[in-house]
């Protein structure tokens, strides 16, 4: 059965794409650029408070994804509730992910505290552990506002109204700029920290963050929250409502873990071969990470308009988007693969001014380019899927793709074979491509199973 998607259908869906993924889209790039900021700071120090920084981040960072990624199904129950016409159900949704996210940041509280422990175990070099250590105790103290912020997001954004978190996001970024400076360099009557001062920094924004939202969504007079209020009469933790968050949470969560994960054993990986290639292929994985922020904006709001039709068992519609969608991620990955090719020598010198590794990383670059229309693909239709409830399958396809294939493929051709780093960038696009033709067959066996039961 074919369901047409006519000009006009297409140019109606992707305008309200485009005003739900534009403002997901600044709130990636601000997320991402609290990382950019402390790592500049924090060499503007030292290098060895450079380097502290970089492993208390590479530590908390796949937590904090792990975290997330779980309460992010807050997104498409909202949706689903929304596209049923069922209003009701949403303070409740929220209420019992609420409580979801108040457990797991105690637990990621304690756990990030706890992380100092195994410093000596993993390598890291004695002078580094004292003040990752202390950057680690600093940002643990944010955790609780990292799982409820992931809520409060999420409610705004299955609404349709993801504004008020971009705006927040944007305020958050300006604020981490002073405080960064304060802590590093004990102002005001607070301790000198250095480096490890960003971590309180970072903790201080997680909290300003999660309580302008929370202050937003309780007092703004817009249609969207006045009904679907949820600070008043608070439920009881509800185990039927918090197992189904969990069934759907925990796929996603660990299927972000399994690919944050093997992007950051890339550089172990390739650490072997020495300085050179390991900063060409961090100044290539730079790039294509915030050209990532791109295509996974549009899947999070394809999980949102996905959900409303899921909801609304609305099967047409539900193709239409789609399709109109799967079109974006082609459209956008072809303009990002043009402008790496076009653009790599800059690209390159914006992250080094060394002529051998801007080279290395000018090659490793061509390698993004079949590397962004793959992730692009893989991403979105991960995105439509979970949109579809679907969860627990993508999360095995995730982990057979990027550990049971890409990784062992990778250690292999950087160790075993004369390839080097760029090894690792073909076991990259190996496991991409493998993911993007199984995601893309469960989203076919989905289709039709929703055929079968909706007509």
């Amino acid at each position: 059965m074919v369901f047409p998607l006519s000009f006009v259908d297409f140019k109606s869906y992707s305008l309200r794409l485009g005003i739900l993924a534009l403002p997901i889209l600044i709130t990636q790039f601000c997320q991402a650029a609290l990382g950019v900021v402390d790592a500049i700071m924090a060499g503007q120090v030292s290098a060895l408070d450079l380097a502290a920084v970089a492993v208390g981040s590479g530590i908390w960072l796949p937590l904090f994804l792990l975290a997330t990624g779980i309460l992010i199904a807050t997104t498409p129950l909202i949706g689903e509730a929304i596209g049923q016409s069922q209003l009701d159900k949403v303070p409740h949704i929220t209420q019992q992910s609420l409580w979801t996210a108040g457990v797991i940041g105690i637990l990621g509280f304690i756990i990030v505290n706890l992380a100092p422990n195994v410093l000596g175990i993993m390598g890291v070099p004695e002078n580094i552990q004292p003040i990752a250590t202390q950057y680690l105790h600093g940002v643990s103290f944010g955790f609780p506002a990292i799982a409820v912020y992931a809520v409060l997001r999420s409610y705004c954004e299955a609404l349709g109204r993801p504004e008020p978190v971009t705006v927040i996001s944007i305020i958050g970024l300006l604020a981490d700029i002073p405080l960064n400076y304060i802590f590093i360099h004990g102002l005001f009557g607070m301790p000198e920290m250095g480096g490890a001062g960003c971590g309180v920094a970072t903790a201080i924004v997680l909290w300003i963050n999660v309580l302008l939202l929370a202050a937003y969504t309780s007092f703004t007079k817009r249609q969207q929250f006045a009904s679907t209020r949820f600070f008043y009469a608070f439920a009881s933790p509800n185990r039927v409502q918090i197992k189904k968050l969990l069934k759907l949470g925990i796929p996603i969560g660990v299927s972000i873990f399994f690919e944050a994960s093997l992007f950051s054993l890339g550089a172990l990986v390739i650490s072997p071969l020495g300085e050179i290639a390991t900063a060409s292929h961090q100044v290539a994985l730079s790039v294509t990470s915030q050209l990532f922020m791109i295509p996974i904006s549009v899947a999070m709001a394809l999980t949102i308009m996905v959900s409303n039709r899921f909801g609304e068992k609305n099967l047409m519609a539900l193709r239409q988007v789609q399709a109109t969608g799967l079109i974006w991620t082609i459209l956008i990955a072809f303009a990002c693969m043009i402008g790496v090719w076009l653009f790599r020598p800059q690209l390159a010198a914006a992250f080094t001014d060394n002529p051998v590794v801007r080279a290395q990383a000018m090659h490793l670059l061509v390698f993004a380019l079949a590397y962004q229309l793959f992730d692009g693909w893989q991403v979105n239709v991960a995105g439509i899927l979970r949109g579809m409830q679907d969860t627990t399958i993508p999360m095995w396809v995730t982990l057979f793709c990027y550990w049971i294939v890409a990784l062992p493929l990778g250690i292999y051709l950087v160790r075993f074979t004369e390839l080097g780093a760029q090894g690792f960038w073909m076991a990259l696009i190996t496991g991409l491509f493998l993911s993007s033709i199984l995601l893309t067959i469960r989203l076919r066996y989905q289709q039709k199973r929703l055929l079968a039961m909706w007509g």
